[in-house]
C-alpha cells in the first residue's frame, strides 16, 4: 500500500473511533446528568397528585384542577378578603419546598409557617403568617412577605435582592445580595412558567426565583414564627389567574411535623 494510502487508512480509524468516542461520551454524560438529577430530587415528597385536590381544601369555586395544575383564578373584581387552598397533609417546620408557578394578573404566593384566620363557620380560609411572594407584574415576586400582620406585622420583610437580619432587641440589618432587584426581577418570566425554591432551616428563610436567591430573612426576633401550615393563595382585586404544578417538599434535618 502506498504511504497515501496509509495515511488515508489511519485518519479513517481516528476519526471513526474518535466519533464513537465522542457517542459513549454523550451517553455517560447524559448518565451522569440523569444521576445528579435524581440525587437534587433525593428525600422530596409531591404534595400535589396531578389530578385532584386531595389533601387540600379552600374556598368552593375558586380552585379547580387543569392540565395537572392547581389552578386559583377569579373571572370577576373579587371583593376579599384574599383566599387560600389550603395543605391539609404534614407541614414540617424546617422544609425546602419546590414548585412551579404561571400568573395572569394579580398577586399571589404560598403560605408557609403559617395559621387560618378564620371562624370555621364562615369558610373564607383566610391565612396569615410567612409568604412567598409572587404577582404577574413581577414587582414583588420573590419577597418575604408577612401575611395579615401574623408574622407581627412586618409587612414587606424582605425586598428583593435583600437579606435581612431581625435580632432579638428589634434591630433591623439589610444587606444586599448579589444580584440586584432589577436583575432578578429580569430573570422572571412574564406569563411563563417559573421555578420557585423555598428554604426554611430555623431562622433562615431563603426565597429562589429561576436558580437565582431573590431575598432572605434571618428571623432571631420574638415574633418569628416556628411552624405552622402550607398554603395558596388568590388575592382579592381585579380578575386573576395562578397555576401551580410539581409541589414537592423535603423536611429538612430537626425539622418538627405539625398540621
Amino acid at each position: 500500500m502506498k504511504q497515501s494510502n496509509l495515511i488515508r487508512a489511519a485518519l479513517a480509524v481516528f476519526v471513526t473511533c474518535g466519533a464513537v468516542a465522542c457517542l459513549f461520551a454523550d451517553d455517560k454524560h447524559e448518565d451522569n446528568a440523569t444521576v445528579a438529577a435524581a440525587k437534587d430530587e433525593a428525600g422530596f415528597q409531591p404534595l400535589f397528585d396531578g389530578r385532584s385536590l386531595n389533601n387540600w381544601e379552600g374556598r368552593e369555586g375558586f380552585w379547580r384542577v387543569e392540565d395537572g395544575c392547581i389552578v386559583g383564578q377569579t373571572k370577576e373584581k373579587f371583593g376579599g378578603p384574599n383566599t387560600f387552598l389550603v395543605y391539609k397533609g404534614e407541614a414540617p417546620s424546617d422544609f425546602e419546598l419546590r414548585f412551579e408557578y404561571r400568573m395572569q394578573g394579580g398577586n399571589s404566593g404560598i403560605q408557609y409557617r403559617s395559621k387560618m384566620l378564620d371562624d370555621n363557620s364562615k369558610k373564607l380560609f383566610r391565612v396569615g403568617g410567612y409568604q412567598a411572594d409572587f404577582d404577574a407584574n413581577n414587582t414583588f415576586s420573590g419577597i418575604v412577605y408577612d401575611e395579615a400582620g401574623v408574622a407581627g406585622g412586618r409587612n414587606i420583610m424582605a425586598e428583593r435582592g435583600t437579606r435581612v437580619t431581625y435580632e432579638k432587641d428589634g434591630q433591623k440589618k439589610v444587606e444586599k445580595l448579589p444580584m440586584s432587584n432589577q436583575e432578578l426581577g429580569a430573570a422572571i418570566k412574564k406569563g411563563d412558567w417559573n421555578q420557585y425554591v423555598v428554604i426554611v432551616n430555623g431562622p433562615h428563610l431563603i426565597h429562589k426565583i429561576n436558580g437565582n436567591t431573590t431575598s432572605e430573612v434571618i428571623d432571631h426576633s420574638d415574633k418569628a414564627l416556628k411552624s405552622g401550615i402550607l398554603a395558596l393563595q388568590l388575592h382579592a382585586g381585579d380578575p386573576m389567574k395562578v397555576e401551580f404544578r410539581n409541589l414537592r417538599i423535603k423536611k429538612l434535618d430537626g425539622g418538627t411535623s405539625e398540621k
